[in-house]
């Protein structure tokens, strides 16, 4: 739906996660928004939702571009961040304070449920007859928005996965035994998944990757070890936050109780499930050596290892969301759509806040094996290049080391 164009104040804020290519999202709307007239003044909310109700502004139309440019290029959430879902009468309190600051562009940096919470401003605005152009820009380095080919985060958070896989292969190359790392992704494996980029030889790790599209049974899961361990003498595992048992309930959640503002049980906060799965290895196997690391947050903010497509595609989507809401969309979330053909191109699609907010999507079938333990081609064509190039490496050959050097 268009509508004529407004003038007034803009408001942007993060919410969620943070991720190493949010802030390109946030300085693309900013400079975006600095070449239209009809957006006179642009503030930025500290810490998202909270920072709103506290009024807890900064003039980001006051920031240099050259400042701009460098903060676009820092990992983590310049403005902050937070994970609150507003309540009914937080909604009132926020239109009250969108008033006063004649604020009327709205922007909201993050994943499904900030989507889900800029869907609830922009729902309270239309039953107020508040005139407010409010977009949701997209963010999650779980990849699991709905309507998106793949979103912004999620390929240097991938890339990060997979380098670090390749040193851990390397490491349990050098020092054998079962390593297990725990990664991100609560609904949806294609972060953990990434970790197969890693592998360039035909017996390096990750040798075993678990998802949580699929159900996760212990039995199985040693079974598979040992299978692995039998073969090559070592076994490097990358095992998702959020696998699941056979009827749906988080292997972690057993063990983990704290909860966020969206009822999501806290993962990332605990080596409870590497522990786990380690103590089970050791338990049933006469496997020596075994050993476990949770990834957690540095999988986010990590400087340094950032894809370049991810980070224009960052940029790109708040630049289209600033674009969308001067030329008359009244709200909406800024999708990216991969088109067809085998080279790399991709465009930007305005979709409604409710097709994105709340509800997560996850893995298609084809993407994983069918034992249910590892990645296919399908997946690899599909994220090699929102990756891009990784470290080489190289190995000494074995045939060299058995001959006679006299």
């Amino acid at each position: 739906m268009k509508k004529k164009n407004v003038s007034g104040n803009m408001l942007i804020a993060q919410s969620g996660g943070p991720s190493m290519v949010i802030n390109r999202s946030l300085v693309g709307a900013v400079l975006e928004a600095k070449k239209h007239k009809c957006i006179r003044r642009i503030y930025g909310a500290l810490h998202g939702i909270k920072g709103i109700l506290e009024e807890n502004f900064t003039d980001l139309g006051r920031e240099s571009n050259t400042n701009l440019k460098k903060i676009a290029a820092t990992p983590s959430s310049a403005l902050g961040t937070v994970r609150k879902k507003p309540t009914q009468s937080e909604c009132a309190d926020i239109f009250n304070i969108l008033n006063k600051y004649g604020v009327r562009y709205f922007f909201y940096i993050g994943g499904n449920d900030s989507a889900e919470t800029a869907h609830i401003i922009n729902q309270e605005a239309k039953k107020k007859n508040y005139e407010l152009r409010c977009f949701h820009i997209p963010k999650t380095i779980d990849n699991d928005l709905r309507e998106n080919d793949h979103t912004p985060g999620f390929g240097s958070a991938a890339k990060f996965v997979a380098c670090a896989l390749m040193g851990d292969n390397l490491d349990n190359a050098a020092l054998p035994g079962v390593k297990i790392d725990i990664i991100m992704g609560r609904h949806a494996g294609f972060l953990t998944a990434s970790a197969a980029l890693a592998r360039k030889f035909k017996d390096d790790g990750p040798h075993l990757i678990y998802l949580p599209e699929r159900p996760f049974d212990m039995n199985t899961f040693v079974s598979d070890v040992k299978k692995v361990y039998s073969k090559y003498g070592r076994c490097l595992i990358a095992v998702s936050e959020g696998i699941a048992d056979k009827t749906g309930t988080a292997i972690a959640t057993k063990y983990i109780k704290e909860v966020d503002a969206h009822g999501n049980a806290q993962l990332s906060g605990s080596g409870a499930l590497g522990d786990l799965i380690a103590a089970e290895i050791k338990r049933r196997t006469d496997i020596k050596r075994v050993r476990a690391d949770t990834f957690g947050y540095l999988q986010r903010s990590f400087p340094g290892v950032v894809s370049a497509v991810d980070s224009l595609e960052a940029s790109v989507v708040g630049m289209e969301a600033v674009r969308c809401a001067v030329s008359g969309d009244v709200d909406g979330s800024i999708a990216i759509r991969r088109k067809k053909g085998e080279k790399y191109a991709v465009y930007y699609k305005r979709v409604p806040l409710k097709n994105v907010a709340k509800e997560t999507r996850a893995m298609p079938s084809n993407f994983i094996n069918k034992e249910g333990n590892n990645v296919t081609k399908a997946f690899i064509n599909y994220v090699s290049p929102l990756v891009g190039k990784l470290p080489e490496i190289g190995r000494i050959n074995p045939f060299f080391l058995a001959k006679k050097l006299y």
